[in-house]
């Protein structure tokens, strides 16, 4: 076996981060596995970050970065609510996020979804990919809380560096309910195989019995 490895190769940062709207809010959902490279780092951590009260974002790729910008963020929405007397806007944060992932785009591998409801526009979806651009994301057909979780899900089982847990976020009018799926609670896909609790569940398994001859 070949063990010699480039340390100094870009370490794969895939994940999973999915954002939805429908009519009345909006659905945010993610994966759970933080990984370096083939090494899992955290397998249920919370890629879905709070910004205001009606606003969150997903995160994905540097983990570093993508929690000092939305640090950063959330730092300046609560100023901006003070000094306005209620509460930013979906697309003001969004644009907080553009501001900062532009200025910045030399130096941070990291891309975002911001998802949220206000009493102006209701719910809406913005991505900000590497590089700071902001785009709008209209997306809206039939159950979209089940959507999110199918395809997260389905994410985690095809993709090595998406797995662990499914965390959804909804978001209307009505506020924001959280909503979380064991791994082992998931839709099997495909091939794969049934959870197992531990492997000496496996290894205390009872043995077939022996052939008679």
């Amino acid at each position: 076996m070949d063990l010699d490895m480039n340390v100094n190769a870009p370490h794969s940062m895939g994940t999973t981060i999915i954002g939805v709207t429908y009519n009345g809010g909006v659905v945010l959902g993610a994966d759970s596995r933080t990984s370096t490279g083939m090494y899992v780092a955290n397998r249920a951590s919370d890629k879905i970050t709070q910004l205001t009260d009606n606003v969150y974002v997903c995160r994905s790729g540097s983990a570093a970065d993508s929690q000092i910008v939305s640090d950063y963020v959330r730092y300046f929405l609560h100023q901006h609510t003070i000094q306005l007397g209620q509460p930013a806007t979906v697309k003001v944060a969004a644009n907080l996020i553009r501001l900062l992932s532009y200025n910045n785009k030399n130096m941070l591998q990291t891309g975002l979804i911001v998802g949220g409801w206000d009493k102006y526009e209701g719910g809406k979806i913005y991505g900000i990919p590497l590089g700071g651009t902001l785009v709008e994301q209209p997306f809206a057909i039939g159950d979209m809380h089940q959507l999110v979780v199918k395809a997260v899900s389905l994410a985690i089982a095809r993709d090595g560096a998406s797995g662990g847990v499914v965390r959804t976020v909804v978001i209307n009018s009505d506020g924001v309910t959280r909503n979380f799926y064991p791994g082992d609670k998931l839709q099997l896909w495909h091939d794969e195989l049934e959870p197992q609790n531990s492997l000496l569940d496996i290894l205390n398994a009872p043995s077939p019995e022996p052939m008679n001859i």
